[in-house]
């Protein structure tokens, strides 16, 4: 109501005190900052969006709000939650990697200095399951006649190397297990997740404590804005504002019946992706892409040489580097997180030894 009061406790404290609320309670007693926690938990976490929904439907009715042209921006909101714990996926992928090569190790010590002499041979993999870790572990048992009760642990004790051997690989297994978990919990569309807050995902914010550009754990809040109304809210774990155009185009369309005609928004939405998808939605592409400031006023741009798109082409069609040395094609790849079966080429320069440096 005013100031933004966000804490409970400061609206009971507002209710008792503040002349304008008791107007509003008219009477009523103040209610506690436990009813306001009850009504928020248990009636606005599931209704909000439809009263939101149903204010919009009246205003837009009556002041005739255009609803083919929306503005679209966004912002990034820091998460409570602790800055300090970060889980990467691409660590979980890198050490995970690593303990396959120790299992693999540590495999070869048992086949030769244990089992080797039982009969048994354990089979070593590329990569390894967690279901399967688990199998190793209990034909070790098996083929050892450990007990686990008889294991010994603290100073003065010595284990022995069955004992060590099937502890190390407990001790992989659970790494797997650690590792395999993290990355289910950042799925396939977030490099990163707070362990406090498992939807936040770490980004840089315009508001940077350190001045260092450290990452802190945040959402992406989008708006779609008609006629200075705010039509539709959504709230992404996506650092990117372009994987948040399609989730906030696809949210309007369930409430309203409709895609905008019209999407206006800046650079940081303009994509392949979202350019085919308004394509195939019957909406304007109202979006630039990254690097049009560049190539529309920036002279420099289209006069250097060395820029892969100022190339010059040989007859075959391929490029050649300022120096005359051809490029090679070497691959195809898919391009990195485009749905829509893009690919791009991948050429290889003639070594340029003894060329002057541009």
């Amino acid at each position: 109501m005013e100031h933004g009061i966000c804490s409970l406790r400061g609206m009971e404290k507002s209710c008792r005190n503040d002349i304008r609320y008791m107007y509003l309670l008219d009477g009523m007693q103040a209610p506690s900052f436990a009813t306001f926690g009850n009504i928020i938990r248990k009636q606005l976490t599931d209704s909000i969006e439809q009263i939101f929904m149903d204010i919009n439907a009246y205003i837009f009715e009556k002041d005739h709000v255009d609803l083919e042209h929306t503005y679209i921006d966004g912002t990034k909101i820091e998460a409570n939650a602790n800055r300090y714990t970060w889980v990467w996926k691409k660590s979980c992928t890198k050490n995970r990697e690593k303990v396959y090569h120790k299992i693999s190790l540590l495999i070869d010590a048992m086949n030769q200095e244990v089992l080797g002499y039982l009969g048994v041979k354990l089979e070593k993999r590329e990569a390894y399951a967690i279901d399967y870790v688990s199998e190793l572990l209990e034909m070790y048992r098996k083929g050892t006649n450990l007990d686990e009760s008889t294991f010994v642990s603290g100073c003065g004790h010595r284990k022995s190397i069955q004992q060590k051997q099937y502890q190390q690989m407990q001790g992989y297994l659970e790494r797997l297990k650690t590792y395999a978990r993290h990355m289910e919990i950042c799925g396939d569309e977030r490099n990163s997740y707070s362990k406090t807050d498992h939807d936040a995902t770490f980004m840089r914010l315009k508001r940077d404590y350190m001045g260092n550009g450290q990452l802190l754990p945040a959402y992406n809040l989008q708006a779609a804005v008609c006629d200075e109304y705010i039509a539709a809210v959504d709230v992404k774990p996506y650092a990117s504002d372009m994987e948040c155009f399609v989730p906030l185009m696809e949210k309007y369309h369930r409430i309203y019946g409709h895609y905008p005609k019209y999407p206006v928004a800046d650079a940081g939405y303009g994509s392949y992706n979202n350019y085919l998808y308004c394509e195939e939605h019957g909406m304007e592409k109202y979006m630039k892409f990254a690097m049009f400031k560049k190539e529309a006023t920036d002279k420099g741009y289209h006069k250097n040489p060395y820029r892969a798109v100022n190339f010059k082409r040989d007859e075959s069609g391929k490029p050649v580097c300022p120096h005359g040395k051809a490029f090679h094609f070497k691959r195809k790849q898919h391009v990195y997180k485009n749905t829509y079966g893009r690919t791009e080429e991948i050429y290889e320069c003639e070594s340029c030894e003894g060329k002057d440096e541009p």
